[in-house]
């Protein structure tokens, strides 16, 4: 880490926005060869800092500096010609377009005839190599998955022979050999003088990669610190606010808490009334046939890598793909589902992993998304009363702490974590009794995953059966009751309580060993 003048210096930055002030004039700065985390809970200002470095965002007061020169972006076109390049939290890619099609865009090899297409497709496939994905990118980009995407978006940004690399929770849809493989190019272009800003939710990831951390917390500058000389518990308490003893009590209380809990639940838990049985459920090409059992307040995890059929089988369950293998018992009887619609009838929720895309509605208001599943429910010939939807939204944007000016604001103008706790209402407020939770905590603060967590804890014992998917396994064996393995795209094993250890799911996932 050098110590000559900063690359980047922002000063006294002010941002305000309709009812909130996003940011209170921070100060931040970052040096050549350096990986910088910025860290902070869900609006405590780290995206809006960085839309205002890119010009996506245009600063209500203080003054930026790059590379010693007064930098005044007029857009976001105008960051990359200054040698800033960034990769955003959600992949901003066209998937219509082919994979060299996006690393090149706006930016395409021309001969007489116009676009180079051999020029740019070997162009894309040495972009990629650079990060060890071998593709056909001649392909469209939606024709992958969303961590290919992501790796795309990466190599489009590395490949404009930035000075300043901006990442935004690139790695939240990597699995862990692509995560080291990131961290191994991140050295290697911090060792060539690139100056990185890093930021995450995983807090393993900062201290793996980081020199330097820096804390916002409600728009405000909470403080810089060496990597080396910041504890992880100290972190915590800074993105928090909280003082380290406290954490320390909560914690404790919280592991009591759920000790005592999973001792009432298996006094209870016999003879339930409400079970949902799937058998042999598949899709060729997909998923291979699976087997699952899910009980009347139970919480069933779902552990694997990416792309081991995690999300491909809440999906099929959820009738958001169709299965061609398999049948449903619920409650005793079979049932089939043609649609989302028929599952939601029959009392399912889903929360996707893709908020962006699955998720949320940008255009309407954090109340009209709230009550979204449960309209559905009703049906278009029963209205939920104003005063109905204004208590639901009151509710939920409480029970969940959604950094919010009102529940009329318009939800894109939310964090991303803010927007995950929307669709987590949603669903909660159609009183489900079978939840299938996809990615919930993804992109979500340390505070906030505590949250939700009691709340999941807190619907399992009001008899909701919950269906958990995460790709942290910490989560996965904290949450569940039992957890259900998967490797390329099969289901391996089923751990029962006093199974369901990280490391016992490690060795099951790295050896694939079938049950």
């Amino acid at each position: 880490m050098t110590q000559s003048k900063p690359i980047l210096e922002m000063k006294n930055i002010t941002k305000y926005f309709p009812g909130v002030i996003a940011l209170d004039n921070v100060d931040f700065s970052l040096q050549k060869g350096e990986i910088h985390a910025l860290m902070g809970e869900n609006g405590a200002g780290k995206s809006t800092l960085i839309k205002i470095l890119t010009g996506v965002y245009h600063r209500d007061g203080g003054d930026v500096f790059f590379e010693g020169q007064p930098l005044n972006l007029k857009g976001p076109h105008e960051a990359p010609l200054h040698g800033i390049s960034t990769v955003y939290q959600e992949v901003n890619l066209i998937p219509g377009l082919t994979v060299a099609e996006n690393i090149f865009l706006g930016r395409q090899p021309k001969n007489l005839l116009g676009i180079s297409w051999n020029t740019l497709n070997e162009g894309a496939r040495k972009a990629l190599a650079r990060l060890d994905v071998d593709i056909d990118v001649t392909k469209p980009l939606a024709s992958y998955s969303i961590a290919i995407q992501q790796m795309t978006a990466i190599a489009r940004a590395l490949d404009i022979h930035a000075r300043l690399l901006v990442l935004d929770e690139p790695t939240s849809s990597l699995d862990a050999k692509e995560c080291n493989k990131l961290f191994q190019i991140l050295e290697r272009l911090k060792s060539e003088g690139l100056a990185i800003l890093f930021i995450t939710h995983f807090i393993d990831q900062v201290y793996a990669i980081s020199d330097v951390i820096t804390v916002l917390r409600n728009g405000k500058l909470v403080g810089k610190w060496p990597a080396s000389e910041l504890s992880k518990m100290e972190l915590v308490a800074a993105m928090m606010g909280k003082e380290i003893e406290k954490i320390r009590k909560v914690e404790a209380e919280k592991k009591v808490q759920i000790t005592t809990e999973k001792q009432e639940e298996k006094a209870s838990s016999e003879g339930s009334a409400k079970t949902l049985r799937v058998h042999k459920l598949g899709k060729k090409g997909v998923l291979h046939p699976i087997d699952l059992e899910l009980k009347q307040g139970e919480i069933v995890g779902l552990a694997g890598l990416l792309g081991s059929g995690r999300t491909e089988f809440a999906e099929l369950l959820f009738a958001l793909v169709r299965q061609d293998s398999g049948t449903l018992e619920l409650n005793g009887e079979n049932v089939q589902f043609l649609s989302p619609h028929d599952a939601i009838s029959a009392g399912f929720g889903f929360c996707p992993e893709d908020r962006k895309v699955q998720g949320v509605i940008d255009g309407l208001t954090v109340e009209e998304n709230i009550i979204l599943a449960l309209q559905s429910k009703r049906g278009i010939f029963k209205p939920i009363s104003k005063k109905e939807r204004q208590a639901l939204a009151h509710k939920y944007i409480k029970k969940l702490g959604i950094k919010t000016p009102s529940a009329q604001q318009i939800v894109r103008n939310l964090s991303g974590g803010n927007q995950q706790k929307v669709i987590v209402s949603r669903w909660l407020a159609s009183d489900p009794t079978f939840l299938i939770l996809d990615e919930p905590t993804r992109g979500i603060d340390v505070n906030a995953k505590v949250e939700l967590q009691n709340i999941i804890f807190d619907l399992k014992h009001a008899g909701l059966s919950i269906l958990f998917i995460s790709s942290e396994l910490s989560e996965v064996v904290q949450t569940s009751d039992r957890i259900a393995v998967l490797r390329d795209r099969k289901k391996i094993a089923e751990l029962i309580e006093s199974e369901k250890t990280e490391e016992k799911i490690m060795k099951l996932i790295a050896e694939g060993v079938e049950e």
